[in-house]
């Protein structure tokens, strides 16, 4: 559209008549001054217009030219050098949106006259004249937008999107209507809260977590540090007894602070997809061989299905997706009882029904973690299955809870922390991920994750498919 379709004393009154602040990221402002607002309407409409489809007006408003005061009036202003004030509006970090507003009682009367970039990927806004209530759903936010434009107050919000990758905003709705008879606007604009709610969450987590969990093994360390002090001083047998214990307690809370410190920076970063490439075959290769004298020692075997080199390579941090091959693997090892085997398959090139369809029917299952997927997404799954006792039916949803264990199973000499299969999830909902799992009890259990393959390799297993 070009810029003389424009009314410029519109934009002048998006400007508010007065200084009209604009949030830019989450410390600096943008203040257009009111003594130059009116002058600045040709050349910010111009830069708006260019603005990547940006701006979009109502034909109410654009009848309303004729009514308007003349753009030549205001055209030496246009011509003088300065910043591009459309632009920067449009390049804002912040999803920022001005909508219009017919009658009060009309919901399909709300609709957006201009959305920058942030707003429009957000909202997924592809079209002129988009009405609001498809975009925004929140009733807290819409009923904010709604004073605004007819109550003329200013109004913030804090509300949370749902989804697997759910972020916390507070949106801020500013009426910008100029007069009585004037188009009824409002601005809203949206600051992502994420990071710092996460962090808050986190922290109070994490000292909720490591107060209540570290209790029962300081207690026990206390204890016996009193019977070595006392009656127990002078018997060899007893203090070599004891200091065994004591020493596997401290080990337990050293673990237990390391699992805790990994799932607090996990869940900081959780909502950032990470950034390389990894190979799932070599990289389950690489845990295999971390874990086999441990796996030795126990009497417990491997069989690997593997794919060739280059056949399932994933989006993804690999110190992270080693993580996570290493705990499913290792809780395999620890359930399998000896001369058991732990089956470890990978599969490319899967849909994501594919890939969390289940191996046996007749198994009891569940998706501990779906993720939000494209049409056409290929992921590469892994499964790690053991000959252990199994899981009934109802511990399945409780699993990937923080410090859940399942009563009456032993893992071995050297207890978890009941915090791995959560660090599992966490991590795969990062990257994008699924987590499932399927048991029969008495016949052990099959834990499956599936990541999407790098677009590359996804596309070469398309076409392999397709050619089958």
């Amino acid at each position: 559209m070009s810029p003389e379709k424009y009314s410029v004393p519109l934009v002048s009154r998006l400007l508010g008549g007065a200084a009209l602040p604009l949030i830019v990221g989450p410390a600096a402002i943008l203040t257009l001054a009111a003594t130059g607002a009116a002058q600045m309407g040709p050349a910010l409409v111009a830069a708006m217009a260019t603005a990547a489809g940006g701006l979009y007006l109502s034909a109410r408003h654009r009848a309303s030219q004729a009514r308007q005061r003349p753009v030549a009036t205001l055209a030496p202003v246009a011509e003088r050098s300065g910043p591009p004030y459309g632009v920067i509006l449009e390049r804002l970090p912040d999803p920022l949106m001005v909508i219009a507003g017919e009658e009060a009682d009309d919901l399909t009367g709300r609709r957006f006259v201009f959305a920058n970039a942030a707003a429009r990927e957000l909202f997924r806004i592809q079209r002129e004249g988009t009405l609001l209530v498809t975009a925004v759903r929140n009733p807290q936010v819409l009923e904010a937008v709604d004073e605004a434009l007819f109550g003329g107050i200013e109004r913030a919000v804090e509300y949370e999107t749902g989804g697997t990758q759910g972020r916390s905003w507070i949106a801020l709705a500013r009426p910008l209507s100029g007069g009585p008879e004037a188009a009824r606007l409002a601005m809203l604009v949206l600051r992502d809260e994420t990071d710092a709610r996460r962090s808050e969450r986190t922290r109070a987590d994490f000292l909720a977590n490591a107060s209540h969990e570290l209790r029962t093994p300081l207690a026990s360390l206390s204890g016996f540090i009193e019977t070595l002090r006392g009656h127990a001083k002078d018997d060899p047998g007893a203090r070599d007894k004891f200091l065994g214990i004591m020493l596997a307690q401290a080990e337990r809370m050293s673990r237990l602070i390391d699992d805790l410190m990994s799932l607090s920076r996990i869940e900081l970063n959780e909502h950032i997809a990470p950034l390389g490439r990894v190979d799932l075959a070599m990289a389950a290769i690489d845990v295999i061989d971390a874990l086999a004298p441990q796996a030795k020692e126990k009497g417990v075997g491997f069989d690997p299905v593997l794919p060739p080199r280059g056949a399932a390579v994933v989006e993804g941090d690999r110190d992270q997706i080693i993580q996570v091959i290493q705990n499913l693997i290792d809780n395999a090892i620890k359930y399998t009882p000896r001369d058991g085997v732990v089956r470890v398959e990978i599969y490319p090139g899967l849909s994501a029904d594919a890939a969390a369809t289940p191996r046996d029917p007749g198994a009891a299952r569940m998706s501990l973690l779906t993720p939000d997927h494209a049409a056409g997404e290929r992921y590469a799954a892994l499964r790690v299955t053991d000959r252990g006792p199994g899981l009934a039916r109802e511990h399945l949803p409780r699993l990937t809870e923080r410090f859940y264990r399942v009563e009456g199973q032993k893992s071995g000499d050297r207890s978890g922390t009941g915090l791995g299969l959560a660090i599992v999830k966490h991590i795969m909902n990062r990257h994008r991920g699924g987590l499932t799992v399927e048991s029969v009890l008495g016949d052990g259990a099959t834990f499956g994750v599936y990541l999407p393959m790098a677009k590359a390799v996804a596309e070469r297993a398309v076409v392999a498919e397709a050619q089958a």
